[in-house]
């Protein structure tokens, strides 16, 4: 985020009509749906994705949904979930979720909600598909809701955090950031960057309410952003944003709780300048972990125990523009896809499956404002 910051970018007043837009037939059988979440008044936009020549086809707008901050699919990607980081929604001063029925590569819409404030920046599902959480940047406020035939009811819980950091420019007051779900659906966390912390709950996952089960606590500045956690099930990653460092966490199966095993700097020594880190990849097998940095724009690569989820650093490589948002692994894992948000592109690295090494060139695609990519 930074000074670039996407609310800076583009503000509207209010989500924009749902409705799929006219879109060109998908019937190749070699190519695969993308779906971009756009932080514009297009909201949502639509690509065909070819593994083998790497190449992303612009197929329309997916969904008139303004500002899309992140998308994500139920379980059987039958259905797809958005934050959409605006200032009001049915007249209310809050940002807005909606989710829509996935058929042949097009978008349906299904339901929309109010967040619980504005800004809303992430949402998550649980792995049943049937609790979402929302995260309020602008207004520090998470809030989850039930799922029913990917329809989303009215907020079921919600929390507003008061408390805030010491940096004067970046955590004058909370800012949920990133929902996420622990690897036995037990617990939920919510990332705070303006209180430097992860809010940990009891998930009820029938109800879809939350109780209080503790805090990991980051250290004073660090702006605790996302959290990803290890295939191996003990191991997760925080990307803490304002200090470009990663905490790397040992996972309590018992309590949920979270506790600090070691750090890395994503930073080389010299830096200058303002930077800020900010998503976490992690391959299938679990022995590549990859984290985005912005400001010194870069992808850095780590080698990761399977067992115990240990980082070795490997290099920083480019991410092919300015201001990485989100980034994933195509599911070949052959090929690296980055949103970079401030120079309008997707760009694409090819990956050695065995190394896990990254491309240093790539090629790149026009996407308005990318900030989250996923596979149909």
């Amino acid at each position: 985020m930074g000074k670039l910051s996407r609310r800076k970018f583009l503000k509207t007043a209010s989500v924009a009509t749902l409705a799929p837009a006219a879109a060109r037939s998908f019937a190749a059988s070699h190519t695969q749906r993308v779906f971009i979440g756009s932080n514009t008044p297009d909201g949502i936009l639509a690509y065909g994705w070819d593994p083998a020549t790497a190449e992303l086809t612009p197929s329309g707008i997916a969904a008139k949904l303004a500002n899309v901050d992140w998308i994500t699919f139920s379980p059987r990607h039958d259905y797809l979930y958005a934050a959409s980081e605006v200032d009001s929604f049915n007249g209310k001063p809050t940002g807005a979720v909606a989710s829509f029925r996935v058929q042949d590569g097009q978008l349906h819409p299904l339901s929309a909600q109010n967040s619980a404030s504005a800004g809303t920046c992430h949402v998550a599902l649980d792995q049943t598909g049937r609790v979402m959480l929302s995260a309020d940047y602008g207004g520090g406020s998470a809030a989850s809701f039930l799922i029913n035939d990917g329809n989303l009811s009215p907020l079921v819980w919600s929390e507003h955090y008061t408390a805030h950091g010491p940096n004067p420019d970046r955590q004058n007051s909370a800012h949920a950031h990133f929902a996420s779900f622990s690897p036995d659906n037990r617990f939920a966390y919510i990332n705070d960057l303006g209180d430097d912390c992860i809010h940990i709950y009891g998930l009820n996952a029938t109800t879809a309410m939350l109780s209080p089960a503790g805090t990991y606590q980051a250290r004073p500045g660090a702006g605790c952003r996302t959290l990803h956690f290890h295939p191996n099930g003990r191991t997760a990653y925080c990307v803490n944003e304002l200090d470009s460092t990663v905490d790397v966490l040992e996972w309590h199966k018992a309590n949920g709780s979270l506790t600090l095993v070691t750090r890395i700097d994503l930073l080389p020594a010299t830096h200058t300048g303002v930077n800020t880190a900010c998503d976490t990849v992690i391959s299938k097998d679990g022995q590549s972990v990859y984290f985005a940095n912005r400001g010194t724009d870069f992808l850095f690569t780590c080698k990761a125990d399977p067992r115990t989820g240990a980082l070795t650093p490997k290099g920083r490589s480019s991410c092919g523009g300015k201001t990485p948002r989100n980034f994933t692994l195509d599911p070949t894992e052959r090929w690296m896809l980055v949103a970079n948000q401030n120079s309008n592109l997707i760009s694409v690295f090819a990956r050695d499956s065995e190394t896990g090494a990254l491309a240093e060139q790539g090629k790149s695609f026009a996407a308005a404002a990318p900030m989250c990519i996923v596979f149909e």
